[in-house]
């Protein structure tokens, strides 16, 4: 490798323990970096804010990868996908001059976009055996037990964002979560990896505590009122139903099992719930008018596109780009897909799409090949999680402005990472051939 400097012919060894601490120091990083991306201490412990413990953790994760590969002589570990997420980072800089407004466009290169993408990567290169991947979800899952509690109770207690004419709670206050929308997202992303760590386990009361979290999770995005949280929820239960019932055995009975639960669960919604989620069926039925505002910027997206098709107006300048289509509203697009074109053009949401589907591809391919080997049953559902996951960010993405945020290159990243550690895992399973005397 070019950065690399040349191997000698004898390489200098390097202890195992050496070897084991920087891994786990790296590990260490991406794992704190995942505390802080969720729960943002920083804002309840205002003595953390100048600090930048982000920024620190996520450094000392990264610096302490590159110099691992660089005493071990080992590549980056780029591979399609990751050249992909360049590609698109790269294309974003070459189009930064033609922007509507260049300084705000390098904000959210600099401020955003960049720090998803090293993410991306450094999940994708740290996340390397099974147990680094089963300890990450349960951080994970872990982690959502904040978010849904404070959810449920400013639901209870009444605190809810007063400007809407339909009572919406105040989210979680992070910058994944600030707003009831993203917090059902945040929820609906990672109740996958909560299901697939409870078939997983084998003690009782850690699937009793897989329940309770799961449960919270449900609740928590019900009382957000959020319609397009609504839908992933719906997709998540019959993704997994379907997977489930066809299953032999235990797995089968659970997909009834949950089904019986969803069932029963109906009619303890309440109606105010039901009512908004029923105005999915017709926009102008909202009476918020958050729905006619979000079909008006959709369609000033698409006539944006269709008019500047190679060229967009800058990364993160679709409410600038569509002020000129529609007038002066000063709103986003709520469309992940109509952000990269409206953003970056034909070349951007191609190449985001290219990106997608290979990511897709590799969750999807890695369940596949785990799916009828027992001995691997906690990856294959690790696999199976976050190919769900994905599923969910596809659906969600026409409601969500969030095309450069954390959500999908979060998901991404470990996505890779599990299609490395099933490679692995089949690899060290795999017969070995006895050289001949």
């Amino acid at each position: 490798m070019w950065w690399a400097p040349p191997t000698p012919r004898v390489a200098p060894s390097i202890p195992a323990r050496t070897q084991s601490a920087e891994g786990a120091l790296a590990f260490a990083g991406v794992v704190a970096f995942t505390i802080i991306l969720l729960l943002s201490p920083q804002n309840w412990i205002p003595a953390l804010k100048p600090l930048r413990i982000a920024f620190l953790t996520a450094g000392v994760a990264a610096v302490s990868l590159l110099w691992h590969r660089w005493r071990q002589r080992t590549p980056l570990g780029m591979n399609r996908e990751t050249l992909t997420c360049f590609a698109l980072l790269t294309w974003a800089f070459v189009t930064l001059p033609l922007s509507y407004w260049p300084g705000g466009s390098a904000v959210t290169l600099t401020d955003l976009y960049v720090k998803a993408v090293i993410v991306f990567w450094l999940l994708a290169s740290v996340i390397t055996t099974l147990n680094r991947l089963l300890i990450l979800a349960t951080v994970l899952m872990l982690c959502t037990v904040p978010l849904a509690v404070t959810a449920v109770k400013n639901f209870v207690t009444g605190i809810f964002i007063t400007e809407t004419d339909v009572a919406r709670i105040v989210g979680y206050d992070a910058g994944l979560s600030g707003n009831p929308n993203d917090l059902a997202l945040m929820l609906n992303l990672l109740i996958p990896l909560g299901i697939a760590l409870f078939m997983s386990a084998r003690r009782t009361s850690v699937r009793i505590l897989c329940l309770i979290v799961l449960g919270m999770n449900v609740l928590g995005v019900i009382v957000t009122f959020s319609r397009a949280g609504f839908i992933a929820l719906a997709a998540i239960a019959g993704v997994y139903f379907i997977k489930l019932v066809r299953r032999p055995g235990r797995d089968r009975a659970w997909a009834f099992t949950m089904l019986a639960v969803a069932t029963f669960s109906l009619p303890l919604l309440p109606s105010s719930y039901v009512d908004r989620v029923a105005t999915v069926k017709s926009i102008d039925s909202d009476i918020t008018g958050s729905s006619q505002i979000r079909w008006r910027d959709t369609v000033a997206a698409a006539r944006f596109v269709a008019e500047h098709p190679i060229i967009g107006a800058g990364i993160g300048m679709d409410a600038l780009a569509l002020n000129t289509v529609r007038g002066e509203k000063w709103n986003q697009v709520h469309n992940v897909y109509f952000q990269y074109a409206v953003d970056l053009g034909v070349p951007g949401i191609a190449l985001f799409l290219l990106l997608f589907v290979a990511v897709f591809k590799a969750a999807s391919s890695s369940r596949r090949r785990l799916a009828h080997l027992p001995a691997h049953r906690d990856l294959f559902l690790l696999t199976e999680a976050l190919e769900i996951s994905l599923i969910v960010f596809a659906l969600s993405g026409p409601f969500y402005p969030v095309a450069y945020n954390f959500y999908f290159y979060y998901i991404g990243g470990l996505a890779l990472a599990a299609r490395s550690v099933t490679d692995a895992a089949l690899s060290a399973a795999r017969p070995q051939r006895m050289p001949l005397p």
